[in-house]
């Protein structure tokens, strides 16, 4: 038998799917926008069916959205979906505490350096001024700590995520916006983790989600923006 498997190599929809996802996350393709197909497939470079096939991934992902008579379009995230992707977000980031906690004990140290290191990477991009930055390396501490729980499932769902957070802030009627100061209950969940404590950990969470709610709902101008 061959001692190495071969490699997987990504498919064109794969790699059309990934370059439609980095263009939602970044803001090239506007929330709200329609997705000019002939246009973005000739940018890429490919023929429209496999663009058409990956767009309606992204569709199965709630990225794009299909609108009667007018085709695909960037998907809004306002009002109760502002909630509910926090909700799933919830979901996800719980279990992820609680498979660290609970199973990763022997990797401990690994994993709360790798959490500290994200951390402080974003406390670092909140220091200066560049909006993307901040919300780049926000976005990708909840990555790494969904990562860390070593569930791929956990960790393609928490990506979907991770873009339609973003959609959530792009969707703001004001522009693009994150806080100016961090939670304190970032320092508060690293603790509970460090210390074993899921309740606390998980409560941190959930004051650190119905908080953004509140705020990207515009129910809450108390916390800085």
């Amino acid at each position: 038998p061959s001692a190495v498997a071969p490699l997987a190599r990504s498919s064109t929809v794969d790699l059309i799917a990934t370059e439609l996802r980095i263009a939602i996350f970044t803001g090239a393709l506007p929330v709200g926008s329609a997705l000019r197909e002939v246009e973005i497939s000739s940018q890429l470079g490919v023929s429209r069916s496999p663009f058409r096939e990956a767009a309606q991934r992204l569709v199965q992902e709630g990225l794009l959205t299909a609108v009667p008579g007018r085709g695909l379009r960037i998907t809004q995230i306002t009002g109760a979906g502002i909630t509910d992707v926090y909700e799933h977000r919830l979901a996800i980031e719980s279990q992820a505490v609680r498979r660290l906690i609970t199973e990763g004990r022997s990797g401990q140290q690994q994993y709360l350096v790798a959490l500290t290191n994200s951390f402080q990477n974003f406390q670092r991009a909140s220091q200066g001024d560049d909006a993307w930055a901040i919300g780049d390396a926000d976005l990708a501490f909840h990555q790494t700590l969904v990562d860390l729980a070593g569930s791929p499932r956990l960790s393609r769902a928490m990506a979907t995520l991770v873009i339609e957070t973003r959609i959530i802030s792009l969707s703001a009627q004001d522009g693009y916006a994150v806080r100016k100061s961090i939670s304190p209950t970032y320092g508060v969940l690293l603790q509970a983790i460090e210390e074993h404590n899921v309740d606390r950990a998980i409560a941190a969470l959930e004051k650190q989600f119905a908080d953004a709610v509140s705020r990207l709902r515009g129910e809450d101008s108390s916390v800085d923006v």
